[in-house]
């Protein structure tokens, strides 16, 4: 089954007075191409979470974020009160020894001074946090996966049609195919019907003919453009991961359809080729989505 390499996942737990957000978005690449944003907290478990990551999305270019939410209240920090009192001591002493006016808006002054906002203690990851947030992870790898698949889906029904639509081009090329033959010979023969006094061996001539159309047959170009039609059926039948596949094997395709088109010399013909190259350029466009 065909899975595309685009996709997003987003999973939020709570954890206490936290809102852990994980998000996760997906493009194509020819390798997998990860980025994270990672919570200061989090970001000694980097590594585990690449690896995690890895291990199950495989290839695409993918930005992974985590990132917390706190309670108002949680975000307020303390105010050291002790340190304030101390620095309105100093500065009411420095202004009366040397006549230097106090503060008109004493509380404001203070509040800029170093450290009078008390930070927290160094926060520490414990197992049942880190326990939380895996299982975000998780979550968000799993709802990507959901969506590559779904996406999937629509690259595999898109893939069927446009193979439907070769075949049925291809089977268009017969009948044009066989009046080209004819259309040959009697152009050769009436070309030398029409130069005067020219004599000319007919065993020669069927020899040469059939040298001609030889070189203008296309049989094995259609034979093997029909199996490459069939071998990409087969490979979207695989399992996920078949995408750098499904372009080789496009570009093969491509390969006969050309030279089916260079062979051709017939107007009709040329057509239906020009239509085949257009339902394969659509197939290399999306197949660059799958994964």
């Amino acid at each position: 089954m065909i899975q595309s390499m685009t996709g997003y996942g987003k999973a939020v737990v709570t954890y206490k007075e936290k809102k852990i957000n994980v998000e996760l978005k997906s493009l194509n690449s020819k390798a997998l191409d990860l980025s994270t944003r990672i919570a200061p907290l989090y970001r000694e478990k980097e590594m585990e979470i690449r690896q995690t990551i890895a291990g199950v999305l495989v290839r695409g270019k993918i930005d992974f974020s985590i990132w917390v939410e706190k309670d108002a209240g949680s975000e307020a920090l303390p105010i050291n009160s002790q340190l304030i009192e101390n620095y309105y001591r100093q500065i009411k002493s420095i202004s009366e020894r040397i006549g230097v006016p106090e503060p008109a808006d004493w509380f404001a002054s203070l509040l800029r001074m170093p450290d009078v906002m008390a930070k927290n203690d160094a926060e520490e990851l414990c197992e049942e946090e880190w326990a939380a947030v895996k299982d975000a992870v998780d979550k968000a790898i799993c709802q990507l996966l959901t969506f590559r698949i779904q996406e999937g889906e629509a690259l595999e029904s898109k893939f069927t049609e446009k193979i439907d639509n070769i075949e049925a081009l291809l089977k268009q090329l017969e009948p044009y195919e066989k009046l080209r033959v004819e259309k040959i010979r009697s152009r050769i023969i009436e070309g030398l019907s029409n130069i005067p006094e020219v004599e000319y061996d007919k065993n020669r001539l069927e020899q040469e003919l059939i040298y001609y159309i030889e070189k203008l047959d296309i049989s094995e170009e259609k034979q093997r453009l029909a199996n490459h039609l069939k071998y990409f059926r087969e490979t979207m039948g695989e399992k996920a991961g078949q995408g750098k596949k499904l372009g080789f094997i496009a570009q093969e395709m491509g390969r006969e359809i050309n030279t089916t088109g260079s062979k051709s010399n017939n107007a009709e013909m040329q057509n239906i080729v020009v239509k085949m190259k257009d339902e394969l350029e659509q197939i290399k466009e999306q197949v660059l989505n799958a994964l």
